[in-house]
């Protein structure tokens, strides 16, 4: 996967967030974007997934040689951020049977194993709504990291995470990262500083 932004900026209504962005994301690389809350990495997170469309410029995605259409950008990507949400109503085991109609796992991992990867075990009939804000970011970043999608977004992923959930987010990586082009956006360095490129924001205001 590979994304080309030409020259990229966006408005919401008369004040501009972003501009003058011209970056490369190359495949099988790990970004950084970088830079103090409100200043826009999340903004340009969600223009790197198509979900937004860029005010000013060009976002253009590819797979491997074959450029990809924007409608089709989300087939080929995983996305774990605080402002998306978990179906509470759904059990532990439903959410992941239910992920799975969608995204299959990544290194012949299955539902169980994702159990296991989370220590919840006990938790498999729980609903999502009784877990603690700490359980939903650990399962938000399992189902994304996991998935078998050649670019991985993660906006801010170690918040809601103490000392082990972080560490347990650092093996994550490690183990389940290779071979993808991985983009975190944060202003916490234990978050992203394995990455190989950094990216500050503040560039581009």
């Amino acid at each position: 996967m590979k994304i080309e932004l030409d020259n990229v900026g966006k408005r919401y209504r008369m004040e501009w967030i972003l501009r003058g962005i011209s970056l490369r994301f190359e495949a099988d690389k790990q970004y950084a974007i970088t830079g103090p809350n409100g200043s826009g990495k999340s903004t340009l997170l969600k223009i790197l997934s198509s979900h937004l469309t860029p005010s000013k410029g060009k976002a253009r995605f590819f797979h491997g040689h074959e450029a990809l259409d924007h409608t089709t950008v989300y087939r080929h990507l995983s996305y774990a951020a605080p402002y998306i949400e978990l179906i509470e109503e759904l059990t532990l085991w439903e959410a992941l049977q239910f992920h799975l109609r969608f995204k299959p796992l990544r290194d012949n991992l299955a539902a169980n194993d994702i159990l296991e990867l989370l220590h919840f075990s006990k938790a498999r009939n729980k609903p999502i709504r009784d877990f603690s804000s700490g359980m939903k970011q650990r399962l938000k970043l399992a189902l994304a990291i996991c998935s078998d999608t050649p670019l991985l977004l993660l906006d801010e992923p170690t918040t809601n995470l103490d000392k082990e959930g972080v560490a347990w987010y650092r093996t994550l990586i490690e183990n389940h990262s290779s071979g993808r082009l991985l983009i975190v956006a944060s202003n916490v360095d234990v978050d992203f500083d394995f990455c190989e490129e950094k990216v500050s924001i503040l560039d581009y205001k």
